[in-house]
């Protein structure tokens, strides 16, 4: 059996023609650098192929790009924020597709009320079963706070807007709508009557 020489040994291995000399006539004739050349050959042909899939695997996993085609860049989408006279500003998040409502309408809608830092205040859908309850508002400022009033109007059925209501157009009394039926989360909301309001309200119905 033959067993195959590290590569160093194979480096520094003598030549045949070095044997030549002390070999006897009648001895068959070994043509040791060619032997040995050719273990050298298959041992460097597989340590060159392994090393070249390796740089390959290597090369691919840190740079993606050259192993998928770049996906399409899309331009990404602003929403854009207006501002009315009295300081309130809304964002447009969905544009609805049903029946503009218009001052004097009743409308339909659900609401999640937060204050300015994101803390949670009140809302019409329940935030564990997903169900709501939504409420009615007359498009009166005299029945609903002013701000959440001008919001709602031009709205479509099926919008959805985010607005931050300045005190001053929100709760300057008690009775105005939208407030809780039950006594803890009015209390809650009412107790920040005097800062902004955040109001993120869909629109659906005109009734």
């Amino acid at each position: 059996m033959m067993y195959a020489l590290p590569f160093q040994t194979l480096l520094h291995f003598p030549c045949a023609s070095k044997f030549t000399s002390t070999r006897p006539k009648d001895a068959m004739p070994m043509d040791l650098h060619c032997k040995f050349s050719s273990l050298e050959i298959k041992r460097l042909s597989r340590r060159m192929v392994l090393k070249f899939c390796g740089f390959n695997t290597l090369l691919l996993s840190i740079n993606p790009v050259l192993a998928a085609p770049m996906p399409e860049m899309k331009e990404p989408e602003v929403i854009r924020t207006l501002k009315l006279a009295n300081g309130v500003r809304f964002q447009e998040i969905i544009e609805g597709e049903g029946p503009e409502a218009q001052e004097g309408d009743t409308v339909e809608v659900n609401y999640v009320c937060r204050r300015s830092n994101g803390y949670f205040v009140h809302s019409t859908v329940d935030q564990f079963s997903g169900e709501s309850s939504p409420v009615i508002l007359p498009l009166d400022e005299n029945q609903i706070i002013k701000g959440l009033k001008e919001v709602l109007i031009g709205m479509k059925v099926g919008g959805k807007r985010r607005a931050l209501i300045p005190p001053s157009v929100g709760y300057v009394n008690e009775n105005l709508k939208p407030v809780p039926d039950e006594f803890g989360p009015r209390r809650s909301l009412l107790s920040h009557a005097n800062e902004p309001l955040i109001f993120e309200v869909q629109l659906l119905k005109v009734l």
